[in-house]
């Protein structure tokens, strides 16, 4: 069973060991990960130290199986991330709908999210949630410490042609 909750305060390592083997998968066809391990982890434990405040937990059958983060609880999604070993259950799509209701309650009229330009997996799942391309760029990442080639993309949480002025 799918369960979405707001993340604890003593889940910091928990959340970043889950993380950190979800950005391990994403990065191995890539290159560099093994290079970059330590660096990801200390950013990973430092921002659910951090920023716990900003996370939204997905549990499968009890067991925390990934999160997603909106670090200044904007419309932007700066994290998104499933274990690698619970994949397959519908919860990185049970996670993304509760994030996209929370800005949608918001009164924000979008949500956006960037990822590795190299990340297919990733920009073939927001695409199948209706999620659009809107920019290329390679811009260097503190938390990494290294130049990162980037997609954004972005969804829009209303529909054309429900009455908003200037059918926006």
């Amino acid at each position: 069973m799918i369960h979405i909750r707001n993340a604890h305060e003593g889940e910091a390592e928990l959340l970043s060991e889950i993380g950190l083997r979800a950005w391990q998968k994403v990065m191995a066809p890539i290159g560099e990960a093994d290079a970059m391990a330590s660096a990801a982890r200390n950013a990973f434990l430092n921002f659910a130290q951090t920023r716990w405040l900003t996370i939204t937990v997905v549990e499968w059958n009890g067991h925390v199986a990934g999160w997603a983060a909106r670090e200044d609880l904007d419309e932007t999604i700066s994290d998104f991330w499933i274990d690698p070993s619970f994949t397959g259950h519908g919860l990185g799509s049970a996670l993304l709908a509760s994030v996209e209701k929370e800005v949608a309650e918001q009164g924000l009229d979008k949500v956006m999210m960037q990822t590795h330009a190299e990340n297919a997996e990733a920009i073939g799942f927001f695409k199948k949630h209706d999620y659009v391309i809107h920019w290329l760029s390679i811009a260097y990442n503190p938390k990494l410490d290294r130049d990162v080639p980037s997609v954004g993309l972005s969804k829009s949480l209303t529909t054309e042609g429900d009455g908003a002025y200037g059918g926006f």
